[in-house]
């Protein structure tokens, strides 16, 4: 494969806009796979429409997506729909990079698919040239992005960087957890659970979860339920191998805290104990 220059260069470069990102319907969207209509599910593989469950995104052949929003990417080679689609998402952004270059992610990550903006976050976490901080800034209007499932692939895109130097990215994340936006919020707390959903533990966290209290400590008593439940899970990963150590921030927390949202976020993190 031919050199291509790094993404980051000396003035800050802005994403370019393919699309303006279209809205979600009003409707709750399929519940299950075979519940998605065939309309809906061309209209999504044509990049026209954005998926409103994850059934939805699970029906997707990124193969007919990419062949509509990025050909070029498509002729590379074939997206496997047989692959789980953690893997799938990986392998696309793959295509995306290698015929449209390093700045693959900075190009589609203002798409109006949200599966496209995905694959844009794993461009993003796999550009050459970028440092930590660096993938962070980029990948940041993804981890805000108005649509749910492209704020998961900007945390499940970026995680494994983010475990590969922990103790900088706690330091980096720390004041993600005072920002206005709950979905950044969220994403100081979600990125680094001791045991995210679809991804690798990290065992670091698991023999020593004090270590993310720099993250979740500033947001005990967050008033957005959206953050409070992430903060509960990651107690709740917690939970499954330091359970003394998690029953004991709890108490602290309630005594320290006595606010109806620490009361909610406590009683969700100790679920397993109960």
């Amino acid at each position: 494969m031919p050199q291509r220059q790094a993404i980051v260069t000396k003035r800050k470069m802005k994403p370019t806009a393919i699309n303006k990102p279209t809205t979600i319907a009003d409707s709750k969207g399929a519940a299950s796979r075979s519940a998605v209509s065939p309309a809906h599910q061309s209209a999504m593989e044509a990049g026209t429409a954005q998926s409103r469950t994850l059934s939805e995104v699970l029906v997707i052949d990124f193969q007919r997506l990419l062949e509509a929003c990025a050909p070029k990417a498509a002729k590379v080679s074939l997206v496997d729909p047989k692959l789980g689609v953690t893997t799938r998402m990986q392998h696309a952004a793959k295509n995306l990079m290698t015929a449209y270059g390093d700045t693959a992610g900075l190009q589609f990550c203002t798409h109006a698919s949200d599966t496209m903006r995905g694959f844009a976050a794993y461009c993003l976490s796999n550009a050459p040239g970028l440092t930590l901080a660096d993938q962070l800034e980029h990948i940041k209007p993804l981890a805000n992005d108005p649509h749910f499932g492209v704020r998961e692939w900007a945390w499940l895109a970026l995680r494994p960087n983010l475990v590969a130097r922990l103790a900088h990215a706690i330091e980096l994340l720390t004041p993600w957890s005072l920002h206005e936006s709950a979905n950044i919020r969220r994403f100081a707390s979600e990125a680094l659970r001791p045991r995210g959903v679809w991804c690798a533990h990290i065992a670091e966290l698991k023999a020593n979860p004090g270590l993310g209290l720099p993250l979740i400590a500033p947001l005990r008593s967050d008033a957005s339920r959206y953050v409070q439940d992430s903060v509960a899970n990651w107690l709740n990963d917690a939970s499954k191998d330091q359970p003394d150590w998690v029953q004991q921030l709890c108490a602290s927390w309630l005594a320290e805290s006595q606010t109806t949202q620490t009361a909610y976020l406590v009683k969700r993190a100790l679920r397993s104990l109960r």
